[in-house]
């Protein structure tokens, strides 16, 4: 995720974000590039809704502030990452072989404001991209100066508390250096608990022209800690015992921690770039409350402690080729699974060291035939080697652990490409396929001996493959309007999906999904503006097996968007978010209800100071943010427990005012 241009061709791209003209540019017409000017009107109630600058993509919570968020795009329940892959400054977020879930993406450490771009790319068509690569990629570029530095302090509702300062410092013409702080305090509007997020960010680099490029040595560091009001059963609200802002067990929550260093170098021609990051989350979690343990009850806790290494470069050659290489190397000093009651470890399920290894290399051949037509085509190679040892000899469950050590590897050839034909002026068609893939977890790649049941279990396999092929079409009339559409289809080996009563993930069957996307953005004029983005997916198991709904595949995603600059420097942002209907068992015998969120901004700008209101969730809507089925059991209720609905309610109405200074 690390090209020749990505940094110094930022600014000079993103003028006109979604409005930016990609005829001629891109390999499909579901890839896009924005930054800035979209972040800083868009209201969020998280920092992980930065996701939804991704056209058909949404991100909701099940659980904590400090938790990644759930992601929905084509027909995947990402839960908190699976399929996605993400960077940031050409880092991996993804973590492999985690603690809570393979794939898991937590962004929380991203400070809005400094992001300069976002390049996404959905689909298996892209070279430069390997595990994770199912649905699609996105890579968050931070600034490397700023024309002024800001200082700003929200307030709102519950406790929530944020305070930035972000500004860059030259030395010569040559070298500058950028900084950013953020302290961010919450406690929810939960009635069982106060999230008490102590949260806080911040961010270093400093770049230096060369005569032949731009060198940048960057510094992140993150600390989150918070307390968590997770999914409920419908019955107990049914009941009375709680309300819908209530807990089970009030108990939960966690820390989490990422510092990284980077570096990257980037000309004309290559681009080059390492980074080591250390990166730690405690998460304790209860879903089923009392149906395993009866007498300490069901909480557990998920442990992950890691450090990550690696490094990628590209070269351009001729004009015509690209290579290039990523590796990296995940130190795992400890991911694990322990029972636990209000936080204290009564026994562990497992705790296992993994070392894991991987490396990948590409070639990609662009070819004008034409005036009009092009085309790409890529090779991509990846290696894995996972390596992993129990910490434990027995477990709480006198299960045998070192059954479970052993070491694997996999290889996977990946042929991609595209066919682009410049059918007018002003518009573009594109034939696109690839093969992508996702890594398993390393545990799973070995593991022989259930460690809850001590049953036998085969091991699944290290890399599955993922087939995607699209055709799309792009129209830009003018300066005003851009659109696009893209008719899609994904075929994969295996299913990642989350398992609601044993919180995490687990490897499926294989599946098949389509869709259509469609995009449109219009600016009336310099003062006004309107964007529409919707999704449509069919997801469904590819096999012979009867039931053959993947729970959790949302069938539709929709997002409006209007902008009014007025007055004086007065600017109001409107946003509504839609997300339809989805299957929560395999029969589809039971279903979530839709949702639909509005969210408003109201901001003032004179001289240096700006003021903004934020009204989130405007219509305070009740509605789900997650929902799962699965058999739980609350006290009093019999040993197997219950099957049930299980929802996060979306956080009801909420204002927050910022006001910040420019110098």
């Amino acid at each position: 995720m690390l090209s020749a241009q990505a940094h110094d061709g930022i600014e000079r791209i993103l003028v006109s974000g979604h409005q930016a003209n990609l005829l001629g540019q891109s390999m499909s017409a579901s890839e896009g590039v924005l930054g800035q000017p979209e972040i800083e009107i868009r209201p969020m109630l998280r920092t992980g809704e930065l996701m939804e600058l991704i056209p058909g993509m949404s991100a909701t919570q099940h659980s904590g502030s400090g938790k990644a968020n759930q992601y929905f795009l084509r027909g995947f329940n990402l839960d908190h990452g699976t399929d996605f892959a993400t960077y940031v400054d050409g880092m991996p977020v993804n973590m492999r072989s985690h603690g809570h879930g393979q794939g898991y993406t937590d962004i929380n450490f991203l400070i809005p404001e400094i992001i300069a771009q976002v390049t996404y790319q959905k689909g298996t068509y892209y070279g430069d991209v390997g595990d994770f690569s199912g649905a699609g990629s996105v890579g968050f570029s931070t600034q490397m100066t700023r024309r002024n530095g800001i200082a700003s302090v929200t307030l709102g509702e519950d406790n929530y508390q944020r305070a930035l300062i972000a500004d860059s410092v030259n030395s010569g013409s040559r070298n500058a250096t950028l900084y950013a702080f953020e302290y961010q305090t919450y406690d929810g509007p939960w009635s069982d608990i106060d999230e008490d997020v102590d949260k806080l960010n911040g961010v270093l680099r400093h770049s230096i022209r060369l005569d032949d490029g731009v060198l940048t040595l960057g510094a992140m560091g993150y600390h989150n800690e918070w307390n968590s009001a997770d999914q409920i059963p419908a019955r107990a609200v049914q009941s009375g015992l709680i309300n819908e802002l209530g807990s089970i067990d009030p108990t939960l929550g966690g820390k989490t921690h990422r510092y990284s260093l980077n570096a990257i170098y980037t000309t004309a021609d290559y681009a080059l770039s390492a980074y080591a990051i250390d990166y730690g989350l405690s998460l304790f979690s209860n879903f089923t409350y009392y149906l395993d343990d009866p007498i300490n009850g069901d909480q557990f806790e998920q442990v992950d402690d890691r450090m990550i290494y690696g490094a990628s470069g590209s070269w351009h050659i001729n004009n015509n080729f690209t290579v290039g290489f990523d590796t990296r190397y995940d130190d795992i000093g400890e991911v694990g699974l322990y029972k636990s009651e209000a936080r204290e470890r009564i026994g562990a399920v497992r705790s296992d060291r993994v070392d894991e290894w991987s490396v990948g290399s590409y070639v990609t051949h662009d070819y004008q035939w034409t005036g009009r037509l092009r085309s790409t085509v890529s090779l991509r190679y990846d290696y894995f080697d996972f390596d992993v040892a129990s910490r434990l000899q027995q477990n709480v469950y006198d299960v045998t652990l070192t059954h479970n050590n052993g070491q694997e590897s996999d290889a996977l050839w990946s042929l991609k490409g595209s066919l682009n034909y410049l059918l007018l002026d002003d518009m573009e068609v594109y034939l696109s396929a690839g093969q992508g893939f996702h890594s398993n977890d390393a545990r799973g790649t070995v593991t022989r001996i259930d460690p809850n049941s001590g049953d036998r279990v085969d091991p699944v396999d290290p890399l599955v493959r993922a087939l995607g092929y699209e055709v799309g079409m792009r129209w830009r009339p003018s300066n005003q309007f851009n659109s696009s559409v893209a008719l899609w289809a994904l075929e994969q080996d295996s299913e990642l999906l989350f398992v609601g009563d044993a919180g995490n993930t687990e490897a499926s069957r294989p599946s098949f999904r389509h869709g259509i996307e469609l995009a449109a953005y219009y600016n009336v004029n310099d003062n006004l503006s309107f964007d529409l983005e919707y999704a449509y997916t069919d997801a469904e198991f590819d096999d012979a097996l009867a039931d053959k709904y993947i729970p959790g595949a949302v069938e539709d995603i929709l997002q409006l968007g209007a902008t009014h600059r007025f007055g004086d420097n007065w600017l109001s942002t409107l946003r509504v978010r839609y997300i339809g209907e989805r299957p929560l068992t395999e029969d589809n015998s039971v279903r979530s209800d839709s949702s639909t969120v509005v969210n408003f901004l109201l901001a003032k700008q004179w001289k240096n100071w700006s003021a903004q209101v934020q009204v989130l969730n405007l219509l305070d809507s009740n509605d789900h943010d997650i929902d799962y089925y699965y058999a739980s059991r609350l006290q009093g209720e019999p040993t197997t427990g219950v099957e049930d609905l299980h929802y996060h309610v979306m956080e009801p109405r909420t204002v927050r005012f910022e006001l910040s200074y420019t110098f």
